[in-house]
C-alpha cells in the first residue's frame, strides 16, 4: 500500500505460490513461480507481527483498512491475501533469515528449546523474575503475554519469582531422571503427562491454541474471540490479580506475586461483571435522569425566609468573592428577588456559589 512501511518485494509472476514455515513469533513466506522457465528466482520475506498484524484473506474490492501488503488470485472476481497491521507494530523483511536473537522455537523444537534454556542458566537474564524472563525471545521465542500468563496459573509459580530459582529446579530434576533406572521411557511419558514442568507447559500451551485455531481464531466465525475467552483460565479472567513488571507489560496472577514484585504497586483485581440488578437498582441516585423542574422545586421548598436571606447576603458581602471550582459551573437560574441597590458582578455571583454551598 502508499503507506506501507515495509520494503517493497522485487518478486514479479503472472502465476506463483505461496509457502510459509513459522519459527516462534515470526512467520517465512516463499513466493516461488509456477513456470519453471520463470526469469525470478523465489522471493522470501519474514514477518513479525507486532501486537495487532494478522493475514486475511478477502475480496480484493473490499480491501480492509491498513492492508499494507496485498498478494491478489488469479480467479474472477479476485480475492486478496492481506497482511493487516492497524498499529504498525508488525513488520516484513527481504531474505530467508531469521533473526539471529531469537532462540528456537517452542513449539517446532522443543528440545532445542529446552536445552538452550537449561544449558544457560548462568545468564544475567535468569536473574530477573520468571514472568519477564518468559517474553525474552532469546530463550522463549514464541511464548507471549497471554501465554506467560496461563502457563504460570496452571503450575501455580508466583509470576515475580526469581527465573533461575524456578528452573534449576527443573534441571535438578532431570538429572535425578536419568539417574533412576526405574524409570523406563514409558513412564518417564506418562510422569511428564501428568506433572509436566514449566517448560514442557511452554510447548502444550501453545499447542492447544494452535490445535483449536478454528474455533478460537476463525474470522469467518464471529463468536470466534468468545470461544478464546472461554479457553483462558487467567489472563484477563475476572477475579485474577494484575501487576506491572519492569518493562511495562500486565501480567495477570492468582495468589502472592512474588519476593520480586515491583515496588509501589498494588495488585489490582480485575473486576466482575456488575449484574443487571444493581444497574436495575431504584435507589441508586441517577443525577442525569432527574427532571430540571424537579431540581428547581426543591431548591423552592428549601428556599430560606427573606429575612434569613438579607442576612446571609449581608455575610457574603463582608467576605466577599470567593474563588474556586464552583466558579466554572454552570449558573443556577435566579428566583425573582426585590429591587435592590446596583452590586458588583464578583458579588452577585458570590452570593449565588455560597447559596448552592449552604443548600447543598
Amino acid at each position: 500500500s502508499a503507506v506501507g512501511r515495509g520494503p517493497e518485494v522485487p518478486f514479479r509472476s503472472e502465476a506463483y505460490r505461496i509457502s510459509a514455515v513459522a519459527r516462534g513469533k515470526e512467520l517465512r513466506l516463499t513466493l516461488s513461480a509456477l513456470d519453471p522457465a520463470a526469469a525470478d528466482p523465489p522471493q522470501d520475506l519474514v514477518f513479525r507481527f507486532g501486537m495487532s498484524g494478522s493475514f486475511r484473506l478477502c475480496p480484493a474490492a473490499e480491501l480492509p483498512r491498513h492492508a499494507h501488503l496485498r498478494f491478489l488470485t488469479r480467479e474472477s472476481p479476485p480475492r486478496a491475501l492481506c497482511f493487516v497491521d492497524p498499529r504498525r507494530f508488525g513488520s516484513w523483511r527481504l531474505g530467508d533469515a531469521w533473526q539471529p536473537e531469537r532462540g528456537p522455537c517452542v513449539v517446532s523444537e522443543y528440545q532445542a528449546f529446552r536445552g538452550n534454556v537449561l544449558k544457560n542458566l548462568d545468564d544475567r537474564a535468569f536473574d530477573k523474575p520468571i514472568c519477564e524472563v518468559l517474553l525474552n525471545q532469546k530463550y522463549f521465542n514464541g511464548i507471549g503475554n497471554y501465554l506467560r500468563a496461563e502457563i504460570l496459573y496452571r503450575l501455580k509459580i508466583p509470576p515475580f519469582e526469581k527465573a533461575r530459582t524456578v528452573l534449576e529446579a527443573l534441571k535438578d530434576q532431570e538429572q535425578e531422571r536419568k539417574k533412576d533406572p526405574s524409570l523406563t521411557l514409558s513412564k518417564k511419558v506418562k510422569l511428564r503427562q501428568e506433572s509436566p514442568d514449566l517448560l514442557e507447559l511452554c510447548h502444550t500451551v501453545p499447542m492447544e491454541v494452535i490445535m483449536a485455531e478454528k474455533q478460537l481464531f476463525d474470522p469467518e466465525h464471529s463468536d470466534n474471540y468468545a470461544a478464546f475467552k472461554n479457553w483462558l483460565q487467567c489472563y484477563l479472567v475476572p477475579g485474577m490479580s494484575s501487576l506491572r513488571d519492569r518493562s511495562g507489560r500486565t501480567i495477570w496472577f492468582q495468589g502472592e506475586p512474588g519476593p520480586m514484585a515491583p515496588t509501589g504497586q498494588r495488585p489490582r483485581k480485575t473486576p466482575h461483571k456488575k449484574s443487571p440488578q444493581l444497574k436495575a437498582d431504584p435507589e441508586a441516585p441517577t443525577p442525569k435522569v432527574t427532571p430540571r423542574a424537579l431540581k428547581q422545586r426543591r431548591r423552592a421548598a428549601a428556599k430560606p425566609p427573606k429575612s434569613e436571606e438579607k442576612e446571609e447576603e449581608k455575610e457574603e458581602e463582608a467576605e466577599g468573592p470567593r474563588k474556586g471550582r464552583a466558579r466554572g459551573r454552570r449558573k443556577a437560574t435566579a428566583a425573582p428577588a426585590l429591587p435592590e441597590p446596583e452590586v458588583p458582578l464578583s458579588v452577585r455571583r458570590s452570593r449565588r456559589t455560597s447559596a448552592r454551598r449552604g443548600k447543598g
